[in-house]
Protein backbone atom coordinates (compact mmCIF):
# COMPACT_ATOMS: atom_id res chain seq x y z
CA UNK A 1 0.00 0.00 0.00
CA UNK A 2 2.86 2.19 0.90
CA UNK A 3 4.47 1.69 -2.63
CA UNK A 4 1.54 2.46 -4.34
CA UNK A 5 1.07 5.87 -2.50
CA UNK A 6 4.67 6.50 -3.33
CA UNK A 7 3.96 5.59 -6.63
CA UNK A 8 1.25 8.11 -7.20
CA UNK A 9 2.71 10.66 -5.25
CA UNK A 10 5.67 10.81 -8.05
CA UNK A 11 3.42 10.68 -11.13
CA UNK A 12 1.32 14.00 -9.27
CA UNK A 13 4.86 15.75 -8.82
CA UNK A 14 6.33 14.78 -12.39
CA UNK A 15 3.15 15.61 -14.20
CA UNK A 16 3.01 18.69 -11.86
CA UNK A 17 6.56 19.59 -13.17
CA UNK A 18 5.69 18.85 -16.52
CA UNK A 19 2.92 21.49 -16.22
CA UNK A 20 5.22 24.28 -15.19
CA UNK A 21 8.10 23.12 -17.63
CA UNK A 22 5.55 23.76 -20.72
CA UNK A 23 4.42 27.26 -19.29
CA UNK A 24 7.91 27.82 -18.50
CA UNK A 25 8.27 27.35 -22.80
CA UNK A 26 4.98 29.44 -23.21
CA UNK A 27 6.38 32.28 -21.62
CA UNK A 28 10.11 32.03 -22.84
CA UNK A 29 8.35 31.98 -26.79
CA UNK A 30 6.08 34.63 -25.96
CA UNK A 31 8.46 36.76 -23.93
CA UNK A 32 11.19 36.33 -27.49
CA UNK A 33 9.15 39.59 -29.01
CA UNK A 34 9.04 41.71 -25.95
CA UNK A 35 11.49 41.84 -23.71
CA UNK A 36 11.46 43.96 -20.84
CA UNK A 37 10.72 47.00 -23.50
CA UNK A 38 11.02 47.15 -27.00
CA UNK A 39 10.93 49.55 -30.03
CA UNK A 40 10.60 48.55 -33.75
CA UNK A 41 9.68 49.24 -37.45
CA UNK A 42 7.15 46.75 -39.16
CA UNK A 43 5.63 46.52 -42.70
CA UNK A 44 2.04 45.35 -42.38
CA UNK A 45 0.72 43.93 -45.68
CA UNK A 46 -3.19 43.08 -46.00
CA UNK A 47 -4.27 40.99 -48.82
CA UNK A 48 -7.56 40.58 -50.49
CA UNK A 49 -8.72 38.83 -53.06
CA UNK A 50 -9.26 41.84 -55.82
CA UNK A 51 -6.72 44.51 -53.97
CA UNK A 52 -3.56 44.64 -51.44
CA UNK A 53 -2.46 47.26 -49.42
CA UNK A 54 1.13 48.24 -47.12
CA UNK A 55 1.33 49.97 -43.88
CA UNK A 56 4.02 50.83 -42.33
CA UNK A 57 4.75 51.66 -38.70
CA UNK A 58 7.01 52.29 -35.86
CA UNK A 59 6.13 50.43 -32.17
CA UNK A 60 7.37 50.81 -28.81
CA UNK A 61 6.52 48.69 -26.15
CA UNK A 62 7.11 48.29 -21.73
CA UNK A 63 6.14 45.08 -20.79
CA UNK A 64 2.40 43.42 -21.16
CA UNK A 65 0.98 46.89 -20.17
CA UNK A 66 1.98 49.18 -22.02
CA UNK A 67 2.83 49.90 -26.11
CA UNK A 68 2.48 52.80 -28.31
CA UNK A 69 1.72 52.60 -32.45
CA UNK A 70 2.91 55.15 -34.69
CA UNK A 71 1.82 55.38 -38.55
CA UNK A 72 4.50 56.35 -40.98
CA UNK A 73 2.97 55.36 -44.25
CA UNK A 74 0.06 55.47 -46.37
CA UNK A 75 0.33 59.21 -46.94
CA UNK A 76 -3.89 59.26 -45.85
CA UNK A 77 -3.13 57.50 -42.28
CA UNK A 78 0.03 58.67 -41.00
CA UNK A 79 0.74 60.18 -38.26
CA UNK A 80 -2.40 58.32 -36.45
CA UNK A 81 -1.08 57.25 -32.68
CA UNK A 82 -2.31 54.13 -31.02
CA UNK A 83 -1.95 53.84 -27.29
CA UNK A 84 -2.44 50.68 -24.85
CA UNK A 85 -2.40 51.44 -21.41
CA UNK A 86 -2.83 48.10 -19.34
CA UNK A 87 -6.65 47.53 -20.84
CA UNK A 88 -7.47 51.02 -22.30
CA UNK A 89 -7.22 52.02 -25.81
CA UNK A 90 -7.16 55.31 -27.22
CA UNK A 91 -6.37 56.39 -31.24
CA UNK A 92 -4.88 60.27 -31.95
CA UNK A 93 -6.11 61.27 -35.17
CA UNK A 94 -3.93 64.29 -36.16
CA UNK A 95 -6.40 64.92 -39.80
CA UNK A 96 -9.12 65.69 -37.34
CA UNK A 97 -7.10 66.63 -33.84
CA UNK A 98 -8.92 63.85 -32.12
CA UNK A 99 -8.29 61.76 -29.31
CA UNK A 100 -10.82 58.78 -29.47
CA UNK A 101 -11.17 56.26 -26.64
CA UNK A 102 -11.94 52.26 -28.13
CA UNK A 103 -14.15 51.55 -26.30
CA UNK A 104 -14.66 47.55 -25.13
CA UNK A 105 -17.62 47.13 -27.71
CA UNK A 106 -15.42 47.81 -30.58
CA UNK A 107 -12.31 45.25 -28.98
CA UNK A 108 -12.94 42.76 -31.72
CA UNK A 109 -13.34 44.66 -34.56
CA UNK A 110 -10.66 45.02 -37.19
CA UNK A 111 -7.67 47.08 -36.57
CA UNK A 112 -6.61 49.36 -40.21
CA UNK A 113 -8.62 47.24 -41.89
CA UNK A 114 -6.65 43.93 -41.38
CA UNK A 115 -7.01 40.59 -40.06
CA UNK A 116 -5.37 41.63 -36.96
CA UNK A 117 -8.41 43.31 -34.16
CA UNK A 118 -8.25 46.10 -31.71
CA UNK A 119 -8.04 43.25 -29.11
CA UNK A 120 -4.44 41.80 -30.85
CA UNK A 121 -3.02 44.93 -29.90
CA UNK A 122 -4.54 45.31 -26.42
CA UNK A 123 -3.99 41.63 -25.40
CA UNK A 124 -4.90 41.92 -22.33
CA UNK A 125 -4.91 38.67 -21.47
CA UNK A 126 -1.51 36.72 -20.73
CA UNK A 127 -0.64 32.95 -22.25
CA UNK A 128 0.99 32.33 -18.99
CA UNK A 129 -1.35 33.54 -16.07
CA UNK A 130 -4.93 33.12 -18.08
CA UNK A 131 -4.79 29.60 -19.67
CA UNK A 132 -3.89 26.47 -18.78
CA UNK A 133 -1.23 24.35 -20.63
CA UNK A 134 -1.13 20.95 -21.68
CA UNK A 135 1.15 18.95 -24.22
CA UNK A 136 -1.12 17.15 -27.21
CA UNK A 137 1.67 16.15 -29.26
CA UNK A 138 4.67 16.74 -31.26
CA UNK A 139 5.22 17.89 -34.95
CA UNK A 140 7.67 19.15 -37.50
CA UNK A 141 7.29 22.44 -38.72
CA UNK A 142 9.58 23.72 -41.29
CA UNK A 143 12.07 21.32 -40.66
CA UNK A 144 11.54 21.90 -36.46
CA UNK A 145 10.82 19.56 -34.11
CA UNK A 146 7.80 21.26 -31.89
CA UNK A 147 5.89 20.96 -29.02
CA UNK A 148 2.08 21.17 -29.48
CA UNK A 149 0.46 22.89 -26.78
CA UNK A 150 -3.38 23.58 -25.88
CA UNK A 151 -3.97 26.78 -23.88
CA UNK A 152 -7.42 26.45 -22.50
CA UNK A 153 -8.57 29.65 -20.34
CA UNK A 154 -8.89 29.71 -16.70
CA UNK A 155 -12.89 30.78 -16.23
CA UNK A 156 -12.20 33.58 -14.78
CA UNK A 157 -10.02 34.99 -17.19
CA UNK A 158 -10.28 38.05 -19.64
CA UNK A 159 -9.80 36.65 -22.71
CA UNK A 160 -11.30 36.21 -26.04
CA UNK A 161 -10.70 32.75 -27.41
CA UNK A 162 -12.02 29.65 -25.99
CA UNK A 163 -8.83 27.42 -26.71
CA UNK A 164 -5.55 28.51 -28.61
CA UNK A 165 -3.17 25.75 -30.02
CA UNK A 166 0.82 26.64 -30.20
CA UNK A 167 3.33 25.53 -31.72
CA UNK A 168 6.55 26.25 -30.19
CA UNK A 169 10.06 23.82 -31.72
CA UNK A 170 11.77 22.52 -28.39
CA UNK A 171 15.40 23.15 -28.89
CA UNK A 172 15.06 27.11 -29.85
CA UNK A 173 11.66 27.70 -28.22
CA UNK A 174 10.32 29.53 -31.34
CA UNK A 175 6.72 30.33 -31.87
CA UNK A 176 5.60 28.99 -35.25
CA UNK A 177 2.31 28.67 -35.49
CA UNK A 178 -0.84 29.61 -33.91
CA UNK A 179 -4.51 28.62 -33.88
CA UNK A 180 -7.42 30.39 -32.30
CA UNK A 181 -10.83 28.83 -31.65
CA UNK A 182 -14.23 30.56 -30.55
CA UNK A 183 -16.25 29.35 -27.48
CA UNK A 184 -18.00 27.19 -29.50
CA UNK A 185 -14.41 25.50 -30.91
CA UNK A 186 -14.80 26.51 -34.39
CA UNK A 187 -11.56 27.74 -35.65
CA UNK A 188 -11.11 31.84 -36.60
CA UNK A 189 -7.65 32.31 -37.37
CA UNK A 190 -4.54 30.66 -38.26
CA UNK A 191 -1.19 32.30 -37.22
CA UNK A 192 2.18 31.36 -39.00
CA UNK A 193 5.64 32.71 -38.22
CA UNK A 194 8.41 32.39 -40.42
CA UNK A 195 11.25 34.01 -41.72
CA UNK A 196 13.78 33.62 -38.35
CA UNK A 197 16.23 35.86 -38.27
CA UNK A 198 18.64 37.71 -35.06
CA UNK A 199 17.13 40.72 -34.03
CA UNK A 200 19.11 42.98 -32.12
CA UNK A 201 20.15 40.41 -29.04
CA UNK A 202 17.52 37.26 -30.08
CA UNK A 203 16.77 35.12 -32.70
CA UNK A 204 12.92 35.28 -33.41
CA UNK A 205 10.85 34.67 -36.52
CA UNK A 206 10.47 37.96 -38.15
CA UNK A 207 7.35 37.49 -40.50
CA UNK A 208 3.88 36.77 -39.21
CA UNK A 209 0.61 35.85 -41.52
CA UNK A 210 -2.79 35.69 -39.55
CA UNK A 211 -5.32 34.04 -42.15
CA UNK A 212 -8.74 33.52 -41.39
CA UNK A 213 -10.53 30.44 -41.34
CA UNK A 214 -13.96 31.56 -43.13
CA UNK A 215 -12.16 34.54 -45.72
CA UNK A 216 -10.75 32.44 -48.58
CA UNK A 217 -7.97 35.10 -50.12
CA UNK A 218 -7.80 36.86 -46.89
CA UNK A 219 -4.42 37.37 -45.07
CA UNK A 220 -2.80 39.82 -43.41
CA UNK A 221 1.25 39.69 -42.78
CA UNK A 222 3.34 41.29 -40.69
CA UNK A 223 6.78 41.96 -41.14
CA UNK A 224 9.64 43.11 -38.68
CA UNK A 225 11.75 44.97 -40.00
CA UNK A 226 14.11 46.56 -37.50
CA UNK A 227 13.94 45.38 -33.60
CA UNK A 228 15.41 46.46 -30.12
CA UNK A 229 14.73 45.31 -26.74
CA UNK A 230 15.80 46.12 -23.37
CA UNK A 231 15.80 50.16 -23.85
CA UNK A 232 14.62 51.61 -20.59
CA UNK A 233 11.50 52.83 -21.75
CA UNK A 234 9.38 54.22 -19.11
CA UNK A 235 5.85 54.24 -18.29
CA UNK A 236 6.05 58.20 -18.96
CA UNK A 237 6.63 57.89 -22.56
CA UNK A 238 2.92 55.68 -22.70
CA UNK A 239 1.16 58.87 -22.01
CA UNK A 240 -1.55 60.85 -24.43
CA UNK A 241 0.23 63.77 -24.13
CA UNK A 242 3.36 62.02 -26.42
CA UNK A 243 0.77 60.33 -28.71
CA UNK A 244 1.08 64.02 -30.28
CA UNK A 245 4.82 64.56 -30.28
CA UNK A 246 6.08 61.22 -30.94
CA UNK A 247 7.64 60.64 -34.29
Amino acid sequence: MKTKITFILFNLIVSFTFAQDIKEIIRQADEKFRGMSSQGEFTMIIERPSWSREVTMKNWTLGNDFSMIYITAPAKEKGQVFLKRHNEMWNWVPTIERMIKIPPSMMMQSWMGSDFTNDDLVRESSLVKDYTHKLVGEEMIDNYECYKVELIPHEDAPVVWGKINMWVSKKELHWLKAEYFDEDNYLVNTEILTDIKKMDDRVLPTRLEMIPADEEGHKTILIFNEMKFNLGLKESFFSQQNMKRVR
